[in-house]
């Protein structure tokens, strides 16, 4: 059996094989999409295709959306090559449930692949294309947080950024640069509103899209590319409207176990593939069943039925914002980013086996949700803080199916700390003057700096996961020699009174001293990791 639009044709072969195919006619929705097309996305890789393409084919099956989405890459072309272009554009959908039953589901709503290469002149003009077309209503973005940045730490431009406000719209290569080239070509053929919503993980990820679209259009404004008109157009929100939302689905990578179970149901050609760009990816998706995206209600130019999609909530903005920060900021993400690095230093390779095994890892996960977390959440209405954690607890942390690794959960830890562990922080120096009384967060902290040296409890070095202050951090800890905790000074001074990394100085909301301490116990030798956390979530 092959994943094509022939190789689904046998429709016996796959009933058999207990993989549901589409339902709708994949050829005429497709065919719509690229006459009509209504919904763009950028960043093609396993979220989207598992999540808001799986909501798209569940729309497609209701009925309720007749043409499928426009997939566009904007960084690693290999995936289009690699896992689009082979499989004629489909994919296939592997939810894991914490029984160890499958649910599977070949995807047709991935109308067509282009990428957004303006040196490759078809792909480009196709893009501008579809752009211009007055039938488009909105464009989803999951790009990761990092998609959006245009400046460095310091302020200064990325070099590919300072290199497209130079080139202009028609050499653009970052995905900012080819967003708001493409909307100079939308604006030029009609001044058509728009919707752009970014679907990524990461706090008022409207208002962020926007700051960095703004940012650009007004460079090029400076550089002449561009006209004040244009400016004006992207200004106004409610013709190019940015809806922030909040979304929630556990995705690890694609698993070689799973690809081998596919092969031998029969489905050809399913191994993961690591593209030039180290994209680790495949031909089919994993990920857990429950599923969350709250979406600000602003489309100028219409929508989709999005509300009749599995777990998709319409909201006000800030409805969207309290449920983007119970989610991030208490009740999911501190929890992975506090425990997954002192996971990989214990030498557990997953998280769920980690806490459902240690005792002391379960302890202080629920601390961190429960105790510290939920008395200062705030409450978004439309779903239950409460029953959230719950379900986190209940169902889908103890789910070792998922196969989600604590090497992924410390991927870009020093991007995240300030929103996942400042926000709670602030909020108790504001209930209670200082932060002094928090336990869990503080050995969290400590934890993923201790994780930065390298060195596992038991004294053997691993390396670490990608995160941009990698190299920064590990210069700073140089001279900190595990088992020697005389080597540590000062060292974490800078870092914990960071404001651009914490939102807030550690040391004047009463917890730097404590991260120091606690780091400072984890140094003393083999099993001082183990020991340290042993000692605190057992006060």
């Amino acid at each position: 059996m092959k994943l094509t639009r022939n190789g689904i044709k046998e429709r016996e072969a796959w009933k058999k094989a207990g993989i549901d195919l589409p339902g709708y006619d994949v050829e005429a929705v497709t065919e719509k999409a690229k006459k009509e097309p209504g919904w763009v996305h950028f960043g093609i890789g396993n979220i989207f295709r598992v999540f808001i393409g799986g909501i798209a084919d569940g729309l497609l099956e209701e009925g309720v959306l007749d043409r499928g989405i426009t997939c566009v890459e904007t960084f690693d072309y290999d995936v289009v090559d690699k896992i689009y272009a082979p499989y004629d554009n489909l994919g296939l959908n592997v939810i894991l449930h914490g029984d160890g039953t499958r649910e599977y589901k070949v995807l047709g709503a991935l109308a067509e692949a282009v990428k957004a290469q303006s040196s490759d002149a078809e792909q480009w003009n196709r893009l501008k294309e579809i752009f211009a077309a007055k039938s488009l209503q909105l464009v989803s973005f999951t790009i990761t947080e990092k998609g959006y940045a245009l400046q460095k730490a310091d302020g200064t431009w990325f070099p590919f950024v300072e290199a497209d406000i130079k080139n202009g719209p028609d050499k653009a290569t970052g995905a900012m640069a080819v967003l708001v080239a493409m909307l100079y070509e939308r604006y030029k053929a009609g001044k058509y509103p728009i919707a752009l919503v970014s679907m990524d993980n990461c706090s008022q990820n409207g208002a962020k899209l926007r700051e960095s679209v703004l940012t650009m259009t007004k460079e090029w404004q400076k550089a002449g590319f561009v006209d004040e008109g244009f400016v004006e157009y992207v200004s106004d929100e409610k013709v190019v409207a940015f809806p922030w939302t909040m979304i929630d689905k556990i995705t690890p990578r694609p698993s070689e176990q799973i690809a081998a179970d596919l092969e031998e149901l029969g489905v050809e050609n399913m191994q993961p593939v690591i593209t030039g760009k180290k994209t680790y990816i495949a031909p089919f998706v994993n990920a857990e069943k429950p599923q969350y995206l709250v979406i600000e209600d602003s489309f100028p130019n219409g929508r989709p039925a999005l509300e009749k999609g599995f777990g998709v909530y319409m909201a006000d903005r800030n409805t969207v914002n309290l449920s983007e920060r119970m989610k991030v900021t208490v009740c999911l993400n501190p929890v992975h980013s506090a425990t997954g690095p002192l996971g990989v230093v214990q030498g557990y390779e997953l998280f769920a086996h980690m806490l459902n095994t240690n005792e002391d890892m379960m302890k202080m996960a629920r601390m961190i949700a429960y105790d510290e977390g939920l008395p200062v959440v705030p409450n978004p209405g439309i779903l239950s803080p409460q029953a959230f954690v719950d379900e986190l607890f209940n169902d889908r942390f103890p789910n070792e199916y998922l196969g989600d690794t604590n090497m992924r959960l410390s991927v870009d830890v020093s991007q995240m700390v300030g929103i996942r562990f400042g926000e709670t922080i602030k909020a108790y120096v504001e209930k209670f003057g200082d932060a002094s009384r928090l336990t869990a967060i503080p050995l969290g902290i400590a934890g993923w700096l201790r994780y930065m040296l390298g060195v596992d409890d038991e004294g053997n070095t691993y390396e670490l996961a990608p995160d941009p202050m990698n190299e920064e951090i590990q210069k700073q800890f140089k001279d900190i020699v595990v088992g020697k905790p005389e080597t540590f000074t000062d060292q974490l001074r800078p870092i914990l009174s960071n404001e651009r990394l914490f939102f807030t100085d550690l040391y004047k909301d009463g917890v730097g001293e404590k991260i120091e301490t606690m780091f400072r116990e984890m140094l003393a030798g083999p099993g001082a990791v183990k020991a340290a956390i042993h000692k605190y979530v057992n006060q």
